[in-house]
């Protein structure tokens, strides 16, 4: 009998202790609901953190896994170590900050795997750091979010928030990790080798507004540009940046700022 887990969740940490334990208390609630928790594999793969991170993570060794700390390359490093370490079917990467959505959610998450899809996804709630919420990501950015997502939905950008995309850790590819756009190239090169996709009819998670994109939003866009001239070509890609920049602009015009 198969004593892996069915899931693995990988938190990516550095400097982390004011949001870590809003993470880690997430997944200790929704865990209350499922029946056998051995299925959930918990890493905490950190950079070196030298506040109290570290002993934030310990207040939850109930159920974390695994706590990795040393110096990384940066977020996809890391990412890359969790995906290296991980024993699960399933991967999901909830970074620090981010929360299950609710105390219900891996009980259905679990029990969505039985139809064996090798990519599930959901929207996302955003939430601003104080916890308040800003609103679903389908409805207060451009992205919609379709219910039969193929990789060529990406053609305009991250088409689903990267903490709202699980797939199986046979596909996951590892990340191109100086690029600061490789959740986009992940999540189409996963959906280019899943035989099946399945849309989650329950939000997954709560998305903390701002991360490495944001804070390097120039490069971002220079890094995304590579991404999508490397599946979708030259030129379509070209044109489709300029699709992006008038979608954003009158998005934006009538809705305001989004994210």
């Amino acid at each position: 009998m198969d004593s892996s887990p069915l899931l693995t969740i990988i938190t990516i940490t550095f400097q982390a202790e004011k949001f870590l334990g809003r993470t880690l208390g997430s997944v200790e609630r929704a865990l209350t609901h499922v029946k056998n928790p051995a299925q959930l594999e918990y890493l905490i793969i950190d950079g070196g953190s030298n506040d109290r991170t570290l002993s934030i993570a310990g207040q939850y060794n109930r159920f974390v896994s695994k706590v990795i700390s040393e110096k990384d390359r940066g977020l996809y490093d890391a990412m890359n170590k969790g995906l290296r370490l991980a024993s699960g079917k399933y991967v999901w990467f909830l970074n620090a900050g981010d929360e299950a959505y609710d105390d219900q959610t891996l009980k259905n998450l679990l029990s969505s795997f039985e139809t064996g899809a090798a990519v599930y996804y959901s929207d996302a709630m955003m939430v601003r750091e104080d916890g308040t919420e800003v609103g679903l990501r389908s409805r207060f950015t451009p992205h919609n979010l379709p219910q039969n997502l193929r990789w060529q939905d990406f053609a305009l950008g991250m088409k689903v928030c990267h903490q709202a995309f699980i797939a199986r850790k046979d596909i996951a590819p590892l990340y191109e990790f100086e690029n600061l756009s490789a959740d986009i190239d992940w999540e189409i090169e996963c959906l280019k080798r899943a035989e099946s996709v399945q849309f989650l009819a329950f939000v997954l998670c709560r998305y903390l507004l701002g991360g490495l994109s944001v804070t390097n939003h120039r490069r971002s866009l220079t890094d995304r540009y590579k991404v999508l001239r490397k599946h979708f070509g030259l030129i379509p890609t070209l044109f489709n940046h300029l699709r992006i920049f008038w979608r954003g602009y009158w998005f934006a015009k009538k809705n305001g700022k989004y994210w």
